[in-house]
């Protein structure tokens, strides 16, 4: 289906997909590059922490590169990178409760407090930009 027939704001979408699909990139190649932070929030009860934050770079950018760039994974890559930002959130709380010190520092609330209430914004983001929802922006998208 064309999908400028089914989303009049096309242009706005495109801009939040590639922004998010670069976002992700980034992510994903930080996660492989290094790892050690994201191992640092790594819940202990995560098994294979080190494979776990290799295949979450690794799924990331899959996520990026398909949302971008491959239609027809569109919307499967909106499905899994909002799973991926519900699977993470038990990481970002980790590093804000125990106050983990990444790059040297310990953040304030002032940054885990808005990345924290952020997170529900990236899975509806990665959902919106992938077709799944046109929720709030007007009719439903058809199934299929």
């Amino acid at each position: 289906m064309n999908e400028a027939a089914v989303e009049p704001q096309s242009k706005m979408r495109t801009f939040w997909r590639v922004l998010l699909g670069i976002f992700y990139l980034v992510a994903g190649i930080a996660h492989i590059r290094t790892p050690g932070g994201f191992l640092q929030i790594t819940p202990a009860w995560v098994p294979f922490p080190s494979e776990v934050v290799f295949l979450t770079g690794v799924a990331e950018i899959a996520g990026a590169l398909a949302l971008v760039f491959i239609p027809r994974l569109r919307y499967a890559a909106g499905i899994g990178l909002a799973a991926y930002a519900v699977c993470v959130y038990p990481a970002n709380i980790k590093h804000a409760l125990v106050g983990i010190a990444l790059g040297g520092e310990v953040q304030s609330w002032w940054y885990h407090g808005p990345r924290l209430a952020f997170q529900p914004v990236f899975v509806w983001w990665a959902l919106w930009v992938g077709g799944v929802t046109n929720w709030p922006f007007g009719k439903r998208l058809p199934s299929g």
